[in-house]
């Protein structure tokens, strides 16, 4: 069932990684009366705090509410009086795809919209906020351990290579460096035969704001971020992780600040090659970002997370006049 049939008006906001999403989604909030939605792939995790970018200091300072969704619970936690939801509330263990985000996802815009507030989506994953904003419909295949467990000891040349055996037309058009994504892709293929072929339909009124900074200060905010992450405690974050019986394989699968801290922790870098590592692999990162949100025209960029002009795009979007 789709929740959004009279075109429920949604304020999406994205951008490379440290270009201050999280900053703009909270004071459009605050000022429109809207609540949050985070699209990212790894802060739905609990205990992924900082090397996954959740917004700073707010699990000390939050109230808690919960949201029953379906058969499990979505905790909704509020910052700065915000509500955010999709955030911090499965398991590090449990496999969480674009389909179940989705599915989450709809029902907090569902919510946030009967109390009259504003919904307001904002992350770095971008194929989960795609699949949410044009409502594929991603296939209902569960994931299978023994079959992954086989393809993370491929290349990501060995996997599009499988891949073009089970669905060339899908091989073709994967990011073929997401080892990842690639996998998900086989998965569903041998599940179903074949990649279902993802058809956009439009369900919201989408009012879409990238922040696209100059690659001089994304690098200079990207520099910081990674050294306010070891500071704050990346490596006694993963450490934690590794306590509580999480694998290696598992670890590197949240991306590569963990995987660089796992690699620092077992004395194959140093803190400064770790810091390095994550620099670099941050602005790679955040390039791939770019080169995604481009293909999307009806982006309204701005340079910097200025308030003042995102709320007049905000407001003219609200009340009904672009």
């Amino acid at each position: 069932m789709i929740l959004t049939m009279k075109k429920q008006k949604l304020i999406v906001i994205v951008g490379p990684t440290a270009s201050g999403k999280s900053e703009l989604a909270v004071r459009l909030a605050r000022k429109f009366g809207g609540e949050i939605i985070s699209a990212d792939s790894r802060q739905i995790y609990q205990g992924l705090d900082i090397g996954s970018g959740k917004v700073p200091g707010k699990w000390l300072t939050w109230k808690r509410g919960f949201q029953v969704f379906g058969n499990g619970v979505s905790k909704c936690f509020f910052y700065k009086s915000v509500a955010h939801h999709c955030i911090d509330f499965v398991s590090p263990r449990r496999a969480f795809t674009a389909a179940d985000f989705v599915r989450h996802a709809r029902r907090a815009i569902a919510q946030i919209a009967r109390r009259g507030r504003i919904p307001i989506i904002a992350g770095g994953t971008a194929f989960w906020i795609d699949a949410l904003a044009y409502d594929f419909s991603l296939p209902a295949v569960k994931p299978n351990a023994r079959l992954r467990r086989a393809l993370e000891k491929k290349s990501p040349a060995q996997l599009l290579a499988l891949l073009k055996k089970l669905d060339p037309a899908r091989a073709a058009a994967i990011e073929q460096k997401n080892p990842r994504r690639i996998i998900r892709a086989i998965e569903i293929a041998r599940a179903l035969g074949i990649v279902p072929r993802l058809v956009r339909r439009r369900v919201f009124n989408i009012l879409w704001i990238g922040l696209n900074p100059s690659y001089e200060t994304r690098s200079h905010r990207i520099e910081r971020r990674v050294h306010a992450m070891i500071r704050e405690g990346l490596l006694a974050e993963t450490k934690k992780l590794i306590r509580q019986g999480i694998s290696k394989k598992r670890i590197r699968q949240f991306g590569f600040e963990y995987a660089a801290a796992y690699e620092s922790l077992s004395g194959n870098a140093t803190r400064q090659e770790t810091i390095e590592n994550i620099t670099r692999d941050t602005k790679k990162y955040a390039k791939r970002q770019m080169t995604w949100w481009r293909r999307n025209k009806e982006i309204r960029w701005i340079a910097r997370p200025d308030t003042r002009v995102a709320a007049t795009t905000v407001k003219r979007f609200l009340t009904g006049f672009r």
